[in-house]
Formats: C-alpha cells, sequence, structure tokens
C-alpha cells in the first residue's frame, strides 16, 4: 500500500473506531441483530441434527467423533472458529483426559494445531503415532506441524512414513511441501506436478484443491505469475469457498497490482477476519481509502478482542494490519516477532521482514535471515526483502 493511502486509512480509522466504541443494545430481546448465512445451509441442518442426536448420549464415542469431524471440517472450510469449539465440546467427555481413546486424540491434536498450540498437539500425536503407527493421518498432521515449526528434518521422517499408508500423490505431496521450503523448491514442484499429472488430479477434491494449491504457491515462490495464477483458478474452481485458497490468491493477486480484482474476489467472504484484512488492503491499494471506515473498524474490533483473550491465532494478520493499515511499524514488528516466535512460514517471515524494514530495525530481522540462509529458503519476494537489509546498510 502506498505511504500516503496508509496514513489516510489510519485517520480514517481513528475516527471509525471513535464513531463505533460504543455498542448498540437492541430495543427488544425479540429483535434479529443479524441473519447468519449458515442458517439456510442443508450441510448446517444435517450438523444440527448430528449434535442435537449426541446431546442425547454425549458419551457414544463413534457419534462423539463423528460430529467433532464433521466441525473440524467446517471449521477449515469456513475459517470460524466457533466450528473447534462445537468440536471441542463434543469430545469432552474424553478431552482432559491424559490417553483417551485413539480417535479423539487425533482431533484433540488437530484442534490443538488450529489454536497454535503446537508443542500440545505433537505431544498428542507422538503418542498417537508411537501407539498406531500405521495412523496416516497422524502421520500427515504431524508432518504438517513439524513443517509450520520449521523442523524440516522432523517433516520428512514423517511424511516418509506414509509411503506406505497414504497414495501416491498424498505421500509427494507432504514431502514436496517440506522440500520446497528447504533448499529444493524447483526439484519439488517438478515432482509434485508430474505425479499430479500422471494421476490424472485427486479422487477427493479436497486433496486435490490441496495439492494445486500448494504448486501454485511453488510458482509464485519463483515468480511464475503465469503458472501460479494457472493454479490457483483451477484450484478455486475445485472449492470456491475455501479461505486458505481465497487468502492465498488474494495475496498473489495484491502483490500483482491485481487490487480490483482481489477485492472483487474476497467481497463475498469478508466475515472471517483474514480475507477481510484483505479485502480492506486492495480497498485502500485501489485508490477506494473512504470505502474502508466500517471494515478497519471491524478490523480493529476483532484484533482489539483477540488480544483480549490472549489469542495468538491471528498475529500473522495483526501484524500485517498494523503495518500497512495503521501505519505503526513498531507494534507491528513487535507482533510479528511474537507469530515468529510461534510459527516459521514464509508469510510470517515476510511480515516479520516488512515490519522490521518499516521500523529501522535489522537485528529484529536476523531470525528470519538466519533462517532463510540456514534453510536455503527460495522465495523471491523474501530474498528482495532480506537484500535491502545489505543494501541499506542493515537499517540501523
Amino acid at each position: 500500500m502506498k505511504p500516503g493511502v496508509a496514513i489516510l486509512v489510519a485517520a480514517l480509522l481513528a475516527a471509525a473506531v471513535g464513531v463505533s466504541a460504543a455498542p448498540r443494545l437492541p430495543v427488544t430481546g425479540a429483535e434479529v441483530l443479524e441473519e447468519l448465512p449458515w442458517r439456510a445451509d442443508p450441510q448446517q441442518r444435517e450438523l444440527r441434527a448430528l449434535r442435537a442426536r449426541l446431546q442425547e448420549a454425549p458419551r457414544d464415542l463413534p457419534r462423539a467423533v463423528e460430529v467433532a469431524r464433521r466441525y473440524i471440517e467446517a471449521g477449515r472450510r469456513e475459517a470460524d472458529p466457533r466450528y473447534y469449539g462445537y468440536a471441542q465440546a463434543a469430545l469432552g467427555p474424553w478431552w482432559s483426559q491424559a490417553a483417551p481413546p485413539p480417535q479423539v486424540r487425533l482431533l484433540r491434536a488437530t484442534l490443538l494445531q488450529s489454536e497454535h498450540r503446537f508443542p500440545e498437539a505433537l505431544a498428542d500425536l507422538a503418542a498417537l503415532t508411537a501407539q498406531q503407527p500405521d495412523d496416516g493421518q497422524a502421520w500427515l498432521t504431524r508432518a504438517t506441524v513439524e513443517t509450520v515449526r520449521a523442523d524440516y528434518a522432523a517433516a520428512t521422517r514423517s511424511c516418509a512414513r506414509l509411503s506406505s499408508l497414504a497414495d501416491e500423490l498424498v505421500t509427494t505431496a507432504c514431502i514436496a511441501n517440506v522440500g520446497a521450503l528447504n533448499g529444493r523448491l524447483a526439484a519439488s514442484e517438478r515432482l509434485l506436478a508430474a505425479v499430479h499429472a500422471r494421476a490424472g488430479g485427486a479422487d477427493d477434491p479436497a486433496v486435490d484443491t490441496w495439492v494445486l494449491t500448494m504448486l501454485a504457491e511453488m510458482a509464485q515462490r519463483r515468480a511464475a505469475a503465469a503458472i501460479a495464477d494457472t493454479r490457483f483458478r483451477a484450484a478455486l474452481r475445485l472449492a470456491p469457498r475455501d479461505t486458505y485458497l481465497l487468502g492465498a490468491y488474494a495475496d498473489f493477486l495484491l502483490d500483482q497490482g491485481r487490487h480490483d480484482e482481489a477485492a472483487a474476489l474476497l467481497a463475498p467472504h469478508a466475515r472471517q477476519a483474514g480475507l477481510l484484512l484483505r479485502h480492506a488492503l486492495a480497498l485502500g491499494a485501489g485508490g477506494h481509502a473512504r470505502a474502508l471506515v466500517p471494515e478497519l473498524a471491524e478490523l480493529a474490533a476483532r484484533f482489539d478482542a483477540g488480544e483480549r483473550r490472549g489469542d495468538g491465532v491471528h498475529l500473522r494478520e495483526q501484524a500485517r494490519f498494523e503495518l500497512a493499515l495503521r501505519g505503526d511499524a513498531r507494534r507491528a514488528l513487535a507482533i510479528a516477532r511474537r507469530n515468529w516466535d510461534v510459527q516459521k512460514e514464509t508469510p510470517d517471515a515476510r511480515i516479520l521482514l516488512e515490519a522490521a524494514l518499516a521500523a529501522h530495525d535489522a537485528a529484529a530481522a536476523r531470525p528470519v535471515l538466519d533462517w532463510m540462509r540456514g534453510a536455503r529458503v527460495e522465495d523471491v519476494r523474501l530474498a528482495r526483502l532480506a537484500a535491502q537489509f545489505n543494501l541499506d546498510g542493515g537499517k540501523g
């Protein structure tokens, strides 16, 4: 976002927050404040029916596992933490057990992962894979958490365990995801693309979406914009409401200067905080700063609420908000450093480097620069940011 736009947006935000600080109380208890879109969704009706049946027998393990699994799927699809809360509630009778049933342990690890409680998730996954070494989903989830924590050797070992437990495409995707972050971007992309083409895609649309998104991000890291765009669009045809995919493609469009396209893409999905942030970034970069007032107020309220709860799930987005929309480089940097302590993916590295540059604090960037060198990270955008510290004499 241009500096002038950031300053204007910051001024608008200050005014917006002041105006909307007082909550509006309903006149009567019967007043409808908001009509939630999921009420008319057949999948949601089915979920509510499942939960009602579970309430009749809350210790029915197979039923509880099915309800929890379905809510986790909805939470991933909609990026709505309420669904994860419903899933945890379904597992309530076993949630605090030191050694719950294996199927509960896997779902608990998945929910802990969604809350970025990675050490606890890994403890559950280590116990589960020791108890059931033939559980492919446990190994895949374990590899995912280890990758997020930049433990690439452990993640590679976990992926290797999949070779006899999952199909070739899933195993290859797991290994390629690690390799692409650890000095083998080109080889990983070629391998995954070849296996995906040979398989004719995946039987499961969710797996196909996952692989296509991964391939798009690999192409994006090496600045192959046309290839990345084609793959993102193919994934969106399969999963037009997938929140991770929408956010990743929106970031790609923003980097390409296609701000109006990003805004149009996200307009129907702006209830989710990460997508609302990107919609605001697209509007601001596209010169529509005065249309941002309600979105900025909403984002400020959400991030403030997260701070009060001690919620660290959206620290990456909050740092972007502070840097690009509030123009507060110091606060953005502090949040980005907290985020980096928890997870270490390329978008986490990017916001920390951007905030460190804006705050003229080269020392704060050192952990990311060391990670890039140690892991041999290949990413054109990160390389350009890292080079600025050297070119600008350390920005110190």
